[in-house]
């Protein structure tokens, strides 16, 4: 869905692109949204993580006045979603999951089609689609039928559809979902681009890495709620301190090594010897430079020394209980569309 942006139409808040409170969805016994809260600073890219079923789409497409919510409000700079949806749809853009392009048309002839549906002229409308062709890689393949496009270049048509009319927001459903890691990184440096260029991005994704390189504040959503919402680090360092990993030249000395991180870093009960490395909670580190003192003085020599912040994944399973298995279903889902990518 893609909308041009009126003249007449004035962004009424200018700091809040997305402002709900309180959103709620039910289909029959589901309630696929359970009294959510966003707010989304104009700016600013903004993640929403979750597995599959959590409620993150349906959350969109109500923000996107594509359903209409059974409780709470929402306002898009400024806009009321339910009251306004004609102004809030002349500043939004939306990729979803899944194209919405045309298979039996070419990707030229595709971003002419959205162009002209609104409001472009016929001149205008070429050019912007040869820009937008250009910008994203597509030029090579403008005139090819997209039935022979691969995944990734779908993905990027479908993006560059959603763009056409330069919204101030955008929503990101998933827009990465299936591709391999390069065609992934591009499309990073394209959603960073524009909010570098004023743009809002909302972005749901199961990619724990994709919150992590891209989002300034992160939403976690489990089972229709928001179990937690800060910025990465802010979550991370809710979990707990860092982690010290520490490799033995020589594993003889690995129970001696580990009475020694037990007694220096005073972390008796935490620290663990698997995979022949020895991990333990570091919330001191200026202890960390006494254990490498010690462990000098009594000749046990290091081949590997790290600090580890908690990642996303521990995130979620500290604040669920359960993992996400996030990485699991995208890396299925990745493998599965590299299969019928092999047309590139």
């Amino acid at each position: 869905m893609n909308r041009t942006t009126s003249k007449r139409t004035v962004i009424e808040n200018k700091d809040w692109a997305v402002e709900a409170h309180g959103l709620v969805k039910t289909f029959g016994d589901n309630r696929a949204v359970d009294g959510v809260d966003l707010n989304v600073r104009a700016g600013t890219i903004y993640g929403v993580l979750g597995p599959n079923g959590a409620g993150k789409t349906t959350t969109i497409r109500i923000l996107a006045t594509l359903l209409k919510a059974d409780a709470g409000s929402a306002q898009i700079f400024g806009y009321d979603v339910e009251k306004e949806p004609q102004l809030v749809r002349q500043l939004i853009g939306v990729t979803g999951q899944y194209a919405s392009v045309d298979e039996s048309l070419s990707a030229m002839e595709n971003l002419i089609i959205f162009s002209r549906l609104l409001g472009l002229g016929r001149t205008d409308a070429k050019r912007k689609a040869l820009n937008l062709l250009e910008e994203f890689g597509l030029m090579e393949a403008a005139k090819r039928p997209l039935k022979n496009f691969s995944g990734g270049m779908r993905r990027r048509l479908d993006l560059a559809a959603s763009l056409i009319a330069q919204p101030p927001l955008i929503f990101l459903d998933e827009p990465t979902t299936g591709l391999d890691p390069r065609t992934r990184n591009q499309m990073w440096e394209t959603i960073r681009r524009l909010v570098n260029e004023g743009s809002t991005v909302l972005l749901t994704t199961q990619y724990l890495q994709e919150a992590d390189e891209l989002a300034d504040r992160v939403a976690v959503i489990d089972r229709g709620q928001v179990v937690a919402e800060g910025t990465v680090n802010e979550l991370k360092e809710s979990v707990g301190t860092s982690s010290l990993h520490l490799s033995i030249q020589n594993e003889q000395y690995m129970q001696e090594a580990r009475l020694m991180v037990e007694r220096v870093l005073n972390v008796q009960s935490a620290v663990s010897t698997e995979g022949g490395k020895i991990t333990a909670p570091m919330a001191d580190a200026d202890r960390v430079t006494d254990l490498l003192i010690t462990l000098r003085e009594a000749g046990i020599q290091l081949a590997e020394l790290s600090v580890q912040k908690p990642t996303l994944d521990e995130v979620f399973l500290s604040i669920t209980g359960r993992k996400t298995s996030l990485e699991d279903e995208t890396s299925a889902t990745s493998n599965k569309s590299n299969k019928k990518e092999k047309l590139i």
